[in-house]
């Protein structure tokens, strides 16, 4: 099932709230600091938990939030984003207003895999996991997963960013996107 288009009319249109953009470079923020401060530890630990406190308000906001936060708005289907790919492979997808069906997979990933940071963070400063092996290991895996997965998610930004003739970087930082052509009403 494909979404419907929707002509819209030239200008600006509001896209991303407060909280969705207060989010996303909090997020951002606590990543990059959490990576380049694994010393000292309290500051390190503080901010994982502030990773997590993002996440855990995300997931809220993503049931109760504006139309283009909710998960229930952008979150695809198995077909929706094999379709989209496809689309994408061929150079003919569609423009999306808020989070196209791979944007939408990527946050989903990256939401999960930053949850499992979190917890492999958690459990090295509990007494059970304290100095074993395999959790500093899966902590430090995952870590690097993420880093793959931020590069993808920045590449495929740069590359909608081209494609669609829009800068989705200031997007983010005003809430607004361009109206210059049809876009996909989601």
């Amino acid at each position: 099932m494909t979404p419907k288009t929707q002509s819209l009319p030239s200008g600006q249109i509001q896209v991303w709230d407060i909280a969705v953009r207060l989010f996303h470079w909090g997020l951002v923020a606590s990543v990059l600091l959490s990576y380049g401060l694994t010393d000292p530890r309290p500051v390190h630990r503080f901010l994982g938990y502030t990773v997590l406190g993002l996440i855990g308000f995300r997931l809220i906001w993503g049931f109760v939030g504006t139309k283009h936060a909710r998960f229930v708005n952008f979150i695809p289907g198995p077909r929706r984003l094999k379709a989209y790919l496809g689309d994408m492979l061929h150079g003919r997808e569609a423009r999306y207003l808020g989070h196209n069906p791979a944007g939408s997979a990527m946050v989903v990933m990256l939401l999960t895999l930053l949850m499992a940071v979190g917890a492999t963070g958690y459990m090295m400063g509990l007494d059970a996991y304290f100095g074993k092996s395999w959790v500093e290991e899966a902590h430090e895996t995952l870590v690097n997963i993420l880093f793959v997965l931020i590069g993808c998610h920045i590449a495929g930004v740069i590359y909608a960013s081209w494609r669609h003739r829009e800068n989705l970087v200031k997007s983010m930082l005003t809430g607004k996107k361009e109206i210059h052509e049809p876009a996909q009403h989601r």
